[in-house]
C-alpha cells in the first residue's frame, strides 16, 4: 500500500475568537431570556413568552456550537484518529434540525394567533423587544464574519438572526397595537420569519447531512479528476475512487491507480508528487491516499460499491 499525504492545511487561529464571541452571545441571550420571561409574566404577553422560549432555544444552540468549537481543538488519539474534527458539522446538523422545528412551531403559533388575536400590554412589550433586538443584534454582528466560512457558526448565527427578526416582529406588532389597534400584523410577520427560517435552515441541514453521509463535495468533479489522472502516460487506469469531506477545511481522496509498468517505489513517489501538484492541489484536495497496482486482477470501475 502506498500512502501519500499532501498537507496544505489552512489552520484557523481565530478559533479562540470564535469561541469568545459565542460565549458573549450565550451570556447576552441568557440575560434576554430572563428579562423576557419576567416581562411576559407581568404583561400577560404570549408573544413575549414565546420569544423567551425562542431565546432559550438560542442559548442551547449557542452552547452546542460553543462545545463543538472547543472539541474541534482536541488532539487526535489512537481511539479518535481524526480527533473531533467533525464536531462542528454535527453541531450544525443538530442546530439546523432545531431551526426547522422552531420554524414549524412559529407557523403554528402565527396561525393560532391570527385566529384569535391577543390584546397585550403594548408598552412593556415594546421596551423588552427593543432590548432583545439590541442584544441579539450585537450577537448577530459578532458571529456574522465566521458564519460565512463555517457551518457551525452559521447555524448559531441563523438562530440569533431569526430571534432578532422575531423581536422586530413583536416590536412592530406592539407599536401598531398601541397606536392603531391593529392586531394581525404580529402573526403575519411571525409567519414570514418562519418561512425564511425553513428556507435557510433546510439548506444548512442539507449541507451538513451531505458531509456526514460522506457525499462527494459539490465542487469536486470526480470523473474529470479521473480523466486528468488517466492522461498521465505512466497511468493505465484509476479506479475505486472515494472523495469525501472530513470537515469544512479538509477534503480526502482515496483511489487505486493501475500502472502500465512495474515501477519502483521511488518512481511512484515522483509520479505521486506530480499528480498532487498538477491535479489534487487544483481542487483543494488535501489528503490523498493512493494504492498503486500493477497487473492486479480487481474491479476497474471508477466507483466500486463494496
Amino acid at each position: 500500500m502506498g500512502h501519500a499525504h499532501g498537507h496544505n492545511h489552512s489552520h484557523h487561529h481565530h478559533g479562540d475568537l470564535k469561541g469568545r464571541n459565542l460565549l458573549i452571545s450565550i451570556l447576552l441571550n441568557i440575560a434576554i431570556t430572563v428579562a423576557q420571561v419576567i416581562g411576559g409574566l407581568l404583561s400577560g404577553s404570549l408573544s413575549l413568552l414565546s420569544d423567551a422560549l425562542h431565546n432559550f432555544s438560542d442559548v442551547l444552540s449557542l452552547i452546542i456550537s460553543y462545545v463543538a468549537n472547543r472539541l474541534t481543538k482536541k488532539k487526535a488519539s489512537a481511539q479518535r484518529t481524526f480527533g473531533y474534527k467533525r464536531a462542528e458539522i454535527l453541531a450544525a446538523f443538530i442546530n439546523a434540525s432545531t431551526l426547522m422545528i422552531v420554524a414549524i412551531l412559529l407557523i403554528v403559533e402565527a396561525i393560532e394567533r391570527f385566529q384569535n388575536p391577543q390584546e397585550i400590554e403594548s408598552s412593556l412589550v415594546i421596551w423588552l423587544s427593543i432590548v432583545a433586538i439590541l442584544g441579539n443584534g450585537f450577537s448577530v454582528l459578532l458571529l456574522k464574519k465566521d458564519a460565512n466560512a463555517n457551518m457551525n457558526m452559521k447555524s448559531a448565527y441563523l438562530h440569533l438572526l431569526t430571534d432578532m427578526m422575531a423581536s422586530v416582529a413583536v416590536l412592530v406588532g406592539g407599536i401598531l397595537m398601541l397606536f392603531y389597534q391593529i392586531y394581525w400584523v404580529d402573526s403575519l410577520l411571525t409567519l414570514a420569519i418562519a418561512l425564511y427560517l425553513v428556507w435557510m435552515g433546510f439548506d444548512l441541514l442539507k449541507n451538513s447531512t451531505k458531509v456526514l453521509m460522506l457525499f462527494t463535495p459539490d465542487d469536486i468533479p470526480v470523473q474529470k479528476i479521473v480523466d486528468e489522472l488517466n492522461a498521465f502516460e505512466s497511468i493505465k487506469n484509476v479506479h475505486h475512487v472515494h472523495v469525501w469531506q472530513l470537515n469544512e477545511e479538509e477534503i480526502h481522496l482515496e483511489a487505486h491507480i493501475d500502472f502500465h509498468e512495474n515501477i519502483t517505489l521511488s518512481k511512484f513517489d515522483e509520479i505521486l508528487h506530480e499528480i498532487e501538484t498538477h491535479v489534487f492541489k487544483k481542487y483543494d484536495i488535501n489528503h490523498v491516499n493512493i494504492q498503486p497496482e500493477y497487473g492486479k486482477d480487481d474491479a476497474k470501475e471508477v466507483i466500486v460499491q463494496d
